[in-house]
């Protein structure tokens, strides 16, 4: 080789060299990062069957939900798929198994960093209790149960959950999930409820602080049981540096363990002010696009932004598909999904314990699909990925709770707490003008016991509400807003808002026919006096007390003046009180000649009564209901709707406003067919009675 050649070969193995001259790269930090060091590690497995030994003293024929076999189904699943070491095991076995960790009893000081001295005594006290008396304290306990080795298997699933933790934190294990019972997330600083009786996670997670200081200074905990894990969040509710997640049922606070404590609104106390985080779902029933949403839009960022040097997840699989108690549909897929994106926090280093569930199904394929996951194994696609619109809703209102802790948390809620007019008072008020302006609407005076704004123009009325003419009541929600909030501030500007009002198109043609109109505006919210800025639900009371209105309505101003043709026209949930009325009034439907609705997103209401056999077929032969072409009851093609939800019709659009605009033309010809008809008749009877006064 001549020496230009050699000089040549020489430039070419420089210019591709991983160390470039002049570069910052650093040789111990190329040999640092060589390899897999974690990748490489096994995922710990912690199971031992003593913690079956908790179990019913005198079973009942009804099998308890807390069932010792829900950790054997469990494990069984898991060696069946190959992954654990074991004589049971199915072959052949995974390239790596899961490393299994040894359960040891937790000690008294262990337990005592989460709980009382008490509570710790008489947990130990059920170890030496008579039949009688454990079976006593089983019916007078807030859903727990004893027997004489309940302490023994509390213990060891406290010890199992402390040992799990242990090992990812050190480093010994990838990660690991602990296969123990009995569960511990509602169990507080004295108290025993929920099945459980030492909380397993809090006592875990306060050994890894105490034993590894600034090595495991932060944690978070994800609870994704169905039910609030209210002992956890007392534990750490003024705790700066352990975040506390919870999605749960709520159901307004009825659904178990009860209370307020698991609304959105509870984010921690002094330093731990904004730890603490509930996504709490209005009811059963949700699924997989709820549960990514909340993932996606929640827990994520926040967990993001805490940065945490372990996540322990709380998994309860009482939510998955199947599970009775728990009500909602949360997939395997689904579980997979969550669990991959929480190790991509705390440089992988996830303990997942186990809480609730009580499908043995439905809690063995959800905890194998977890633990592949953790081994390293690519979650299962999902297929159904769109949140529903109590998700969104729920989310949304957390994200703007959480805003003011989290600056990945936006839009900001409104901070001038002290404004004095809701929107929906001040649209009414210029409705209230502009129907008087056009119309010559005028209030009605209805008797209230309170004072609010929102009683102010509610129900207007023609100036010949009370002629003989055909009276056509509307009854509707607030008018439909839109509007482009900014994306950080959640300002709105009234420039970029628009205000959807189709009743006025309505009582303009009712007005123009020579027809009278009484129009009733139902607010979704009472306004309090004095006046906050803070956000408010939907009144509970509202579908009673627009029911109590339309009767006020029927008696003092409908009923009273009779012979003449009543139309009721219902709009959004509003229409609620119409069908009440129709259904508690003992042949009211006669005075009645048709009803119109429109119905986008509350549910279809049937009109239907034991005591008034004609009034489902009255119902469906006198009413057109427009339904938004999105709406659930449309989903079931093959079954016709029943005759007790009306004379259905499938819109082509979605929103109340849009529709009304829409079916415009075919309400009035509607409305003006069945108006002279009546009118004819009302003529034929005026002239038989002249015929027999003459």
């Amino acid at each position: 080789m001549s020496d230009s050649e050699s000089n040549s070969l020489d430039n070419l193995v420089k210019r591709d060299s991983l160390v470039e001259t002049n570069s910052d790269w650093s040789d111990d930090e190329t040999a640092v990062k060589s390899g897999l060091p974690v990748g490489s590690l096994a995922t710990g497995l912690c199971y031992d069957v003593r913690m079956r030994y908790h179990c019913e003293v005198r079973p009942t024929t009804e099998v308890h939900p807390e069932d010792p076999r829900r950790i054997y189904y469990i494990f069984k699943e898991l060696c069946r798929a190959g992954l654990v070491d074991d004589p049971d095991s199915v072959h052949p076995l995974a390239p790596q198994t899961l490393k299994r960790i040894a359960a040891r009893n937790a000690t008294e000081d262990e337990i005592t960093l989460i709980h009382s001295q008490a509570h710790y005594a008489f947990v130990k006290s059920t170890s030496e209790m008579p039949d009688d008396e454990l079976v006593y304290l089983e019916k007078t306990r807030d859903s727990i149960y004893f027997n004489r080795l309940t302490f023994a298997s509390s213990l060891l699933s406290a010890g199992g959950a402390i040992e799990t933790c242990l090992a990812v934190a050190r480093r010994h294990v990838k990660n690991a999930i602990a296969v123990i019972r009995p569960p511990g997330h509602h169990a507080e600083y004295d108290t025993a409820m929920g099945f459980c009786l030492f909380n397993n996670v809090p006592i875990a997670a306060r050994v890894c602080q105490q034993t590894l200081g600034d090595q495991c200074r932060k944690i978070m905990i994800l609870d994704w049981d169905v039910h609030h894990g209210n002992g956890v969040q007392k534990a750490f509710y003024d705790d700066p540096n352990v975040l506390y997640i919870s999605i749960h049922v709520y159901q307004n606070g009825k659904f178990y363990p009860g209370g307020a404590e698991g609304d959105l609104d509870h984010c921690g106390e002094g330093a731990g002010l904004g730890k603490n985080v509930n996504i709490p779902w209005p009811d059963q029933g949700m699924g997989d696009g709820d549960y990514m949403h909340a993932f996606q839009k929640v827990v994520m960022p926040i967990a993001v932004e805490f940065d945490p040097d372990l996540v322990i997840i709380s998994a309860g699989f009482d939510a998955a598909a199947g599970d009775a108690l728990g009500g909602c549909f949360v997939s395997p897929s689904c579980y997979a999904q969550m669990t991959h994106m929480l190790m991509t926090l705390a440089n992988g280093k996830v303990a997942v314990c186990l809480e609730g569930g009580y499908n043995f199904r439905s809690i063995s394929k959800s905890a194998l699909a977890v633990t592949k996951t953790l081994m390293g194994e690519p979650p299962d696609r999902l297929t159904k990925t769109a949140p529903t619109q109590d998700a969104i809703e729920t989310v949304g209102r957390v994200m703007a709770t959480q805003a003011q802790y989290w600056r990945c948390m936006y839009p900001r809620p409104p901070q001038h707490l002290a404004w004095a007019d809701r929107l929906h008072d001040v649209l009414r008020e210029y409705q209230a003008h502009q129907l008087y302006e056009n119309f010559k609407l005028t209030p009605l005076y209805i008797y209230r016991n309170k004072i609010s704004k929102s009683f102010q123009n509610q129900v207007l009325a023609s100036a010949n509400y009370h002629e003989r003419v055909p009276l056509i009541v509307i009854f509707h929600d607030p008018p439909e807003l839109m509007g482009y909030p900014d994306p950080v501030t959640s300002k709105l500007e009234a420039h970029n808002c628009w205000m959807s009002d189709a009743q006025k198109d309505y009582i303009g043609w009712i007005i123009s026919k020579g027809y009278a109109v009484i129009d009733v505006n139902i607010p979704k919210h009472v306004t309090q006096v004095p006046a906050t800025g803070k956000y408010e639900e939907e009144d509970e009371n509202r579908p009673t007390a627009t029911e109590e209105l339309a009767n006020y309505l029927w008696d003092n101003y409908i009923d009273f003046f009779d012979k003449r043709e009543v139309f009721f026209l219902g709009v959004g949930s509003a229409f609620a009180g119409v069908v009440n009325l129709l259904i508690n009034r003992e042949n009211l439907y006669k005075r009645v000649s048709g009803i119109i609705s429109f119905v986008a997103e509350n549910p279809v209401r049937a009109v239907a009564s034991s005591t008034q056999v004609w009034l489902s077929k009255w119902y469906r032969d006198n009413s057109l209901v427009f339904v938004s072409e999105s709406h659930a009851v449309w989903k079931d093609q093959d079954r016709k709707p029943s005759k007790r939800y009306g004379t259905l019709f499938k819109s082509s659009k979605s929103s109340l406003g849009e529709m009304m605009t829409e079916h415009q033309q075919q309400v009035f010809e509607w409305l003006a067919d069945r108006a002279d008809e009546a009118l004819d008749e009302t003529e034929d009877e005026a002239d038989e009675d002249m015929a027999v006064s003459g």
